[in-house]
């Protein structure tokens, strides 16, 4: 394990130095690398969501790297600006990890996975923050994304949005950029191919998030895979195999791995 700061100077208000932790298996079966934002409502970041899922990867041989990204009191863009900056350190630094540049995907749950949704998204420039080196000149657009019952929609009805999300993540610009940064919104021809999950039962994010955003991929010609699981509690991650409450959902883990392997990555 290697912990790096993702800047050297922190643009933005910096309480909190963001860094990208990098999980390394013992035996590496692929050259892709799969960058992770764990979840929290913008307001924490889950471990479960983040070293959970690194070792859960590394187990089955995949490079993957843990963002801590800038929650409350930081508002966007600095959380998207940490997450691309996320993707640009391991395509700068894929050679030194074995990676293939054209294999990095990034995954998020909750508001995890609506900052992964952003990131394969938002394609606008954010010129009060632009840092100039060597990093900067990758590409931040992954080549897949992974979204773990995630939040989509910052607008809408009071049933179907993650309130909260969206208010820590923009506060007093709630009204003004909600519709710009709900992911399903901005999905073009150049987002990349996702993985999807939910619960149907999830009462903290609705899956409706999930199948907005789905809806958008088919619109726009991306590819997706999307299961819904009938039962399972909001946040689950990777639950433990001897689990009794959510068995059938144990499964998703395993669909990801052969998504993995059908998409050739």
């Amino acid at each position: 394990m290697e912990i790096m700061n993702l800047w050297e100077n922190v643009p933005g208000m910096c309480e909190e130095i963001p860094t990208l932790t990098a999980y390394i298996p013992e035996v590496k079966k692929t050259d892709m690398a799969i960058v992770i934002l764990p979840g929290g409502g913008y307001r924490m970041r889950a471990e479960h969501e983040g070293k959970g899922y690194a070792e859960f990867l590394n187990q089955n041989g995949i490079t993957a790297f843990v963002v801590d990204y800038r929650v409350s009191p930081h508002r966007f863009p600095l959380p998207l600006l940490d997450a691309r900056r996320g993707v640009q350190m391991v395509r700068h630094d894929a050679e030194k990890y074995g990676i293939d540049k054209n294999k990095i995907l990034i995954m998020g749950s909750s508001a995890g996975g609506h900052l992964a949704a952003l990131t394969s998204t938002y394609l606008e420039e954010i010129d009060d923050f632009e840092i100039n080196d060597e990093i900067s000149k990758e590409s931040f657009l992954p080549n897949g994304q992974i979204l773990c019952y995630p939040v989509i929609n910052l607008q809408g009805k009071p049933s179907e949005i993650h309130v909260w999300s969206g208010m820590y993540l923009l506060d007093k610009k709630h009204a003004e950029l909600s519709y710009a940064l709900t992911p399903a919104n901005i999905v073009s021809e150049k987002t990349p191919p996702a993985f999807l999950w939910h619960t149907f039962e999830d009462e903290a994010v609705n899956v409706k998030n999930s199948l907005s955003y789905a809806n958008a991929l088919k619109d726009c010609g991306v590819s997706a895979e999307m299961h819904i699981y009938p039962h399972g509690r909001h946040g689950l991650g990777i639950p433990k195999p001897d689990s009794k409450l959510h068995t059938h959902v144990l499964q998703w883990s395993e669909s990801l791995l052969k998504w993995l392997h059908y998409m050739e990555f």
